[in-house]
């Protein structure tokens, strides 16, 4: 019987690691959007005005879907109801397509491409996600 239990816990243990290196990617592509954003349009006064540009600026706008995902994980963690298997796997799945490069896709699909080209840190933080997301069920 343990071994079932343990077998259904690991689903569950893939979303909480998977949280955390969305977090870990979502700060360094912040970062590197940054530098890009500042070789083109200048420097960036203060956090308050990079917090502004990444929640309102179309450049940033890419991004944004990633932010929303690590929340509605959150959400899914800390409900009041246990989260079912079924949108553990819903949220994994979901993960995938979210974090597709692609160098002709779609715009935030480029836009990750083009991040993991430039930035080693990228490329390694996507090595690690497709490598949890690959695992089996």
């Amino acid at each position: 019987m343990s071994s079932m239990v343990s077998s259904l816990d690991v689903p569950f243990q893939r979303l909480r690691e998977l949280r955390g290196l969305l977090l870990r990617l979502h700060k360094i592509l912040l970062h590197s959007e940054k530098t890009v954003y500042e070789q083109n349009y200048g420097s960036i006064r203060s956090h308050g005005e990079f917090f502004k540009l990444v929640l309102e600026d179309e450049w940033f706008s890419w991004l944004r879907p990633i932010s929303q995902f690590i929340v509605e994980i959150d959400e899914a963690l800390s409900a009041k109801e246990p989260v079912t298997l079924a949108r553990v796997n819903e949220l994994l799945n979901e993960a995938q397509t979210l974090l597709r490069p692609a160098e002709a896709g779609t715009i935030p699909e480029q836009r990750y491409y083009q991040a993991i080209q430039r930035e080693p840190d990228v490329a390694l933080m996507h090595a690690e996600v497709s490598r949890l997301l690959k695992q089996k069920r």
